[in-house]
């Protein structure tokens, strides 16, 4: 029996393409990829749903080094879409090589992304990532070139289709037609095509060099607040944020939080002592302490607590300071 690789996002197209594929006779193994950036949980849904096995792969490390200098640079935002998908379907090339699998699939439906999914990005994308031979698009397969599965009788060309453009009439019917009734809208899942989240990312990138995956995850929650180069400082907005920075802080992080009134969650990372005054002051004015006057807000590092007294931060300098 032949075996194919389907990278999966989870997403109705991905889940169509690798039934259509599973429906020749064909074992197919969905693969999907993490980094901060998106997650598998779309994909874990999907693939139970169709009943296909899954595995996840963290690609943190090779993601985050293609970000920093995209060959065929940004989206809208800071989403590298055409050298993101280069760089899945490498490491699928990879693992299809290395583990006897035969071809991989992809959901790509041509024209459903005006700059992405063209036939020449298409093209292009499948040529980088050094295995454009193998690269199967079955929704808009009859569309594009035969590769080697297809002429070499792997997989009958003419069971696979002829989509293309933004519509979704023909994948909802085809859904309908396999009994997959529930499927995540269209797009999202990618924090890169965030506007605030890629302003806070730019940030980083450009003030720090060192960064790890915790200054990453902390991008995620917060106002966040950048004083004269010195380093940041994020106060949580809402009990959601402040339990999330509660989780993500580390004992080489100053937290802050206020002693006798309800307020955020604040954090320093890396444990900067020179943006402790600042931090108070924003603590305070985040918080349901009296603005005129100050409050005792409580600070921890390396498991050691003290207290600062501190006033409200001015508004000017929120503004100012505010990534």
């Amino acid at each position: 029996m032949f075996k194919a690789i389907a990278l999966f996002s989870g997403g109705l197209d991905s889940m169509l393409a690798a039934e259509l594929v599973r429906r020749q006779n064909i074992d197919v193994l969905c693969l999907t990829y993490t980094t901060p950036f998106f997650n598998a949980q779309k994909a874990q849904a999907a693939s139970r749903q169709i009943n296909l096995p899954l595995e996840v792969e963290d690609i943190t490390t090779t993601h985050l080094k293609m970000l920093k200098s995209p060959r065929y640079g940004y989206g809208k935002n800071m989403n590298p879409c055409i050298d993101c998908h280069t760089l899945m379907l490498q490491i699928a090339g990879e693992r299809m090589k290395k583990s006897g699998f035969d071809f991989i699939i992809t959901g790509e439906v041509l024209g459903q992304r005006p700059m992405s999914q063209n036939k020449q990005s298409l093209y292009v994308v499948a040529k980088n990532s050094g295995y454009p031979d193998y690269i199967l698009r079955p929704l808009s397969a009859q569309l594009l070139e035969p590769i080697k599965a297809e002429r070499e009788n792997l997989i009958d060309r003419s069971k696979l289709l002829f989509i293309q453009g933004r519509g979704r009439k023909d994948q909802i019917k085809l859904a309908a037609d396999f009994g997959i009734v529930k499927y995540a809208p269209p797009a999202g899942g990618c924090l890169l095509t965030d506007p605030m989240f890629t302003k806070r990312l730019r940030d980083l990138f450009s003030h720090q060099e060192d960064h790890d995956i915790h200054d990453l995850d902390l991008l995620k929650y917060g106002r966040h607040f950048r004083a004269d180069d010195q380093g940041k400082i994020i106060v949580g907005r809402n009990n959601s944020d402040n339990e999330n920075l509660r989780e993500l802080s580390t004992d080489d992080d100053i937290v802050l939080f206020m002693a006798d009134f309800p307020g955020p969650h604040v954090v320093i990372p890396h444990g900067i002592i020179a943006l402790l005054p600042f931090a108070a002051a924003l603590c305070v004015r985040y918080s349901d302490a009296p603005s005129d006057s100050e409050a005792n807000v409580i600070y921890q590092h390396k498991k050691l607590s003290n207290i600062i007294k501190s006033k409200s931060v001015a508004k000017e300098d929120c503004e100012k300071w505010v990534i």
